[in-house]
């Protein structure tokens, strides 16, 4: 399993725009047979820091899921939205799960 965290840092005057654009990934993404979680949260300190918490089968699951079409349009115009460019980190999970997948 590969987990993916995300770091958006939003322009102040693009925040509202921005949040609007990332939660309507949520519900698409969630759907894909790979996922198993993919949760979006605000920081409680900035409010311009938003996060992606995600969890994938595989790398290969990762990719197809970067690739995907709800996610094109945002990957293409994301520099109009932030501060920097998107802040990825990428983490194998040495615990066990607490649900089977």
């Amino acid at each position: 399993m590969l987990t993916l965290i995300a770091y958006l840092h939003a322009k102040p005057e693009k925040r509202e725009a921005l949040e609007q654009v990332l939660q309507s990934l949520v519900e698409p993404t969630r759907l894909e047979a790979d996922c198993i979680d993919y949760h979006f949260h605000r920081s409680v300190d900035d409010p311009n820091l938003f996060m992606f918490y995600e969890n994938w089968r595989s790398r290969e699951s990762l990719d197809r899921h970067l690739a995907m079409p709800h996610l094109a349009d945002f990957w293409e115009h994301r520099l109009d939205y932030l501060e920097s460019d998107v802040d990825l980190q990428f983490f194998e999970m040495k615990s066990p799960l607490l649900v089977s997948i």
